[in-house]
């Protein structure tokens, strides 16, 4: 039997570490980072790896996408010498973390070691920080040395927007995300909000929804439902409220609304249309343009933005909003650098910011990369899928669900989903496939 692994022992185990419509098409110009924003940061010395033994490609992140993308390139070319940086000692996982929140999984279910997937997986491992690049070189600077590559894969995931709900003070920013973290960014600020629950004596637990493409469509409807699940549960004299910007719930919505109405009246206040314009932390407060509405404690989930380490690099799309990565909305290279790719939840494209999307994209450009190393063309797009349940019950364990796939328009450049099938009447079976889904990916990532 397994030992739980309790969150005193995460924490000392992972330490410090812990931190981190119409669309382009590529050209196979060269290109240069005249956009970059970040200073030139380079450690003068090689990182300490082993020589590379054939075509080496690079993956920097080890989220969903950059995990699958290093697996998945050496299942396709087994030549290719392929070294996965990512700066966090011990991986933890988003997709499934709301039920840890709400005290239905042990902690050891979402936490996994990079080293264990480098090893069973053939390829190399460097905890380290990326500071900056040199395309022209084809080498990448790190904290512990620079490596010269012939690929170079970035999944760097998300940041948050907070000036989008009206906080740029940086005492008052770093205020709001040391007493109310957003949650959606795996490690410090999950143990912070089960915290929160653990000590949550009764009043105004406050949630919210960011408008645009954020981290996981369905999954602040089901950490609403589960902390709700966790008051009624445990006898608190608490209330969720759930602050919407978006008129409704963005996907899944009879299923959402069906909990919502029937297992949690009294629990679950659900406010949709609420634009935060402005944020007063110290006095628990959020405004928007015509309500105001108080808190006891929150998780206070802003907009989300490609991770600023791609406009450091000077990779954003032009006019991008939310600051995601110029590529090749087809094949995910950078536009005019077929040695550059960008994947996962950075890119520009509105494919869904999950997971289980991140870990089938990064199969189908692992495959373009490997093709393109051989010196093959590639003229076909795949489409990526996403496969998501979302928990609404605890008692007993009940999800719903959904599928889909994506179509790409050439005329227009513009994607639309594609062969959807939601499943909202939740359901045990999908309860229990929940877990299968989960445990089945963490294999194909660490096994």
């Amino acid at each position: 039997m397994k030992k739980r692994l309790s969150r005193r022992e995460f924490i000392r185990l992972s330490g410090s570490a812990i931190a981190v419509g119409a669309l382009p098409q590529g050209s196979d110009a060269a290109g240069l980072d005249k956009g970059r924003t970040g200073p030139l940061l380079r450690v003068d010395r090689p990182a300490e790896l082993p020589r590379a033994r054939g075509r080496r490609v690079i993956v920097v992140g080890g989220g969903w996408a950059g995990l699958t993308m290093a697996k998945y390139l050496r299942k396709e070319d087994p030549e290719l010498d392929v070294v996965l940086i990512e700066k966090r000692a011990l991986f933890m996982s988003c997709p499934i973390s709301n039920l840890w929140l709400g005290d239905k999984v042990a902690l050891e279910f979402l936490c996994h070691s990079f080293l264990d997937a480098a090893r069973n997986n053939g390829y190399l491992f460097l905890n380290a920080t990326l500071l900056d690049l040199d395309r022209e070189r084809r080498r990448v600077y790190t904290d512990q040395g620079h490596l010269d590559y012939d690929y170079l894969v970035l999944a760097p995931g998300i940041d948050y927007d907070y000036a989008a709900i009206g906080v740029t003070d940086p005492v008052e920013l770093h205020y709001l995300k040391t007493h109310y973290p957003a949650g959606f960014m795996p490690g410090s600020e999950h143990l912070s909000i089960r915290n929160k629950l653990e000590n949550f004596s009764g009043g105004i637990f406050l949630l919210t929804v960011p408008a645009g493409n954020y981290r996981c469509l369905p999954a602040p409807y089901e950490r609403a439902c589960l902390i709700a699940a966790y008051f009624k549960r445990n006898k608190i004299k608490g209330k969720v409220v759930l602050l919407d910007a978006n008129p409704d719930v963005t996907i899944k919505k009879d299923g959402f609304h069906a909990a919502f109405d029937e297992l949690y009246k009294g629990y679950l206040e659900y406010l949709p249309s609420f634009d935060i314009r402005r944020v007063d932390a110290r006095r628990r407060t959020l405004s928007s343009e015509f309500d105001t509405v108080s808190f006891d404690d929150a998780a206070i989930y802003p907009r989300v933005r490609g991770a600023q380490l791609i406009e450091q690099l000077g990779l954003v799309a032009p006019g991008s909003r939310q600051k995601e990565a110029n590529i090749d909305v087809l094949f995910n290279n950078l536009i005019g650098d077929r040695r550059v790719y960008v994947v996962g939840d950075a890119r520009p494209m509105p494919f869904s910011k999950s997971g289980n999307t991140a870990n089938s994209e990064a199969k189908i450009i692992a495959r373009v990369i490997a093709r393109r190393a051989r010196g093959e063309e590639v003229t076909e797009w795949t489409s990526p899928h996403t496969i998501c349940y979302s928990m609404v019950n605890t008692e007993p364990l009940e999800a719903i669900s959904l599928y889909a796939r994506y179509a790409y328009d050439p005329q227009e450049k513009s994607f639309a989903f594609d062969q959807v099938r939601v499943f909202e009447k939740r359901s045990a079976a999908r309860g229990q496939a929940t877990f299968s889904w989960a445990e089945g990916l963490y294999r194909d990532m660490f096994s």
